[in-house]
């Protein structure tokens, strides 16, 4: 499972001109499942991203958690994370769950996401064609990829 988190200071989602989602100080995650995901995955995600020390603290120095700042968060799913370019022009998705596979997977990343930080999130509409906007502060955008824990 890989997961571009993003901090923001505001977020939304829009599905067929309707507001989904929106958010205020957080995170905006994007997040590609592959067939090989497990609750494992989703486990280690969730618990590594509410305490991932991103945010400032009054000293302006990246030391506070999601949790600290009691920060909002917006999850997406997308599954071009798992694009292979390796070959031509036209990237290859093969990589990437079928929605039998991934949607269940997205779903329960949400619960464990939501169980985490203590609180509700935003989402998106896996596999609508979504329209996000954020303001990307710092920016700071990390890549986590849960087969590469190092």
């Amino acid at each position: 499972m890989r997961v571009v988190l993003q901090r923001v200071t505001k977020a939304s989602v829009t599905i067929e001109n309707q507001l989904n989602a929106e958010i205020g100080l957080g995170l905006l995650l994007l997040i590609g499942i592959e067939a090989e995901d497990t609750s494992e995955d989703i486990e280690w995600l969730c618990r590594k991203i509410v305490n991932m020390r991103i945010f400032n603290d009054e000293d302006g120095v990246m030391n506070n958690s999601l949790l600290d700042i009691n920060g909002d968060a917006i999850i997406v799913s997308q599954f071009t994370l798992h694009a292979s370019t390796k070959k031509g022009n036209r990237p290859s998705y093969i990589k990437a769950a079928k929605p039998d596979v991934a949607i269940p997977l997205y779903e329960e990343f949400i619960q464990v996401f939501k169980k985490y930080l203590g609180k509700e999130v935003g989402t998106g509409k896996f596999g609508a064609d979504m329209k996000v906007e954020l303001l990307n502060d710092g920016p700071v955008t990390i890549l986590i990829d849960s087969k590469n824990k190092s």
